[in-house]
């Protein structure tokens, strides 16, 4: 799609962190940009879309739309994970309904009761009186799936990226932390904002708001000022800061001290969409997805060592609380982004992470290359 408005996003998304500028207003609510972005991202490339611990047990799966497009994982009955379109082959009815659930034997359709295996194969169907229906044109298509640290992530591409190369890299970076430990996982419920999923996610990725949005909340335990850029590229990007040590004295003396790399905090960005922050204690998330120009849904989720029970504690009180602060900024950013006279000014040295984000939308919809990498010496802390 070569338009004016399409020739500026280039311009602008390809900028070095010396040249960068808030992108233009207009690729936040156009339409045409937003089909775009569809198209080129969220249908060719790795989408998070659930913890693996829901689907340990045959016929386990977990079914929901990546921008529009019905997608079931299932846990087969040989043991195989597999993603699967979530539309019949019949008449393109939404097979299993979105969310948790299992299948004891096959898919059925809820319209006509046409029948897949858990394998995507087709089955058969009632009552096709002289017709015959072809199963090998019939099946479920099957897309790229990869699982990395308990995550699952899927990829609608005909001939997907490998998983392996989009994070090459990270876990260096993520040895102190034993992932492996955090074998439990939780998801809120989804929450839709009305802003567009790129303002969700660079709000998710930046920690230069935290002192102002955030002041009563994030700020107090993971100050601005603390925050700093460890290592990234358009593909990935890790930044880090400092957590406060809200410990009295007493509990400082019986607990003891411990490395200096656990009194710090990972940001992890896996574009397009998973935004997660690591620390000793666990790994929690929130997945962004598009929902019209001008709408998202937003799912926040973590795993920890611990089954949660209770989602009423004062930690997720909290996580409601910083939440609620991202949407009402996100949604007042998004009002703004109307205004016909305005435009953005400069990003600085805190937005580093945008100009990752940036490159890497340019080289989706604009088919870029960028050789940079780029790793500071708050690195070092974190190898093992």
């Amino acid at each position: 799609m070569n338009t004016p408005l399409m020739n500026t996003y280039k311009q602008f998304a390809e900028q070095t962190l010396e040249q960068a500028r808030c992108l233009p207003f207009a690729v936040y609510h156009d339409p045409d940009v937003y089909e775009a972005e569809v198209s080129r991202i969220f249908h060719n490339d790795w989408i998070f879309f659930c913890p693996e611990e829901l689907l340990a047990d045959a016929g386990q799966y977990f079914a929901m739309e990546i921008a529009g497009e019905p997608v079931v994982v299932i846990r087969g009955r040989d043991g195989e994970l597999r993603a699967l379109s979530n539309s019949c082959r019949h008449r393109g009815t939404p097979l299993l309904d979105n969310g948790s659930g299992s299948i004891s034997k096959n898919i059925v359709c809820p319209y006509h009761a046409w029948n897949f295996d858990d394998k995507g194969e087709f089955k058969g169907a009632p009552m096709t009186g002289e017709i015959r229906v072809e199963a090998d044109k019939h099946c479920l298509p099957q897309y790229g799936l990869a699982t990395w640290n308990g995550l699952i992530f899927v990829n609608l591409s005909e001939t997907p990226q490998p998983f392996s190369e989009k994070i090459a890299g990270i876990d260096d970076y993520l040895k102190y932390f034993e992932l492996s430990r955090f074998k439990h996982s939780y998801q809120l419920p989804e929450e839709h904002w009305q802003a567009n999923w790129k303002l969700a996610v660079e709000n998710g990725i930046e920690s230069y708001h935290l002192f102002k949005v955030h002041k009563e909340t994030l700020e107090t335990v993971t100050p601005s000022k603390k925050a700093y850029y460890v290592a990234g590229s358009p593909e990935w990007t890790l930044t880090g800061g400092e957590m406060k040590d809200t410990r009295n004295t007493l509990s400082k003396w019986f607990s003891g001290s411990h490395p200096e790399v656990y009194s710090q905090y990972l940001l992890l960005f896996l574009p397009p969409s998973f935004v997660a922050v690591i620390d000793y204690e666990g790994l929690n998330w929130i997945h962004v997805l598009p929902d019209g120009a001008e709408g998202c849904r937003v799912t926040p989720g973590g795993l920890l060592e611990y089954q949660v029970k209770d989602f009423s504690t004062e930690e997720f009180q909290f996580t409601a609380a910083f939440l609620k602060e991202d949407q009402d900024i996100c949604e007042r950013v998004q009002r703004g982004m109307h205004a016909r006279q305005g435009h953005g000014g400069k990003l600085i040295s805190m937005e580093c992470i945008l100009v990752d984000f940036r490159q890497y939308l340019a080289s989706r919809l604009f088919n870029l290359s960028f050789e940079s990498f780029h790793e500071t010496e708050k690195a070092g802390m974190f190898y093992k």
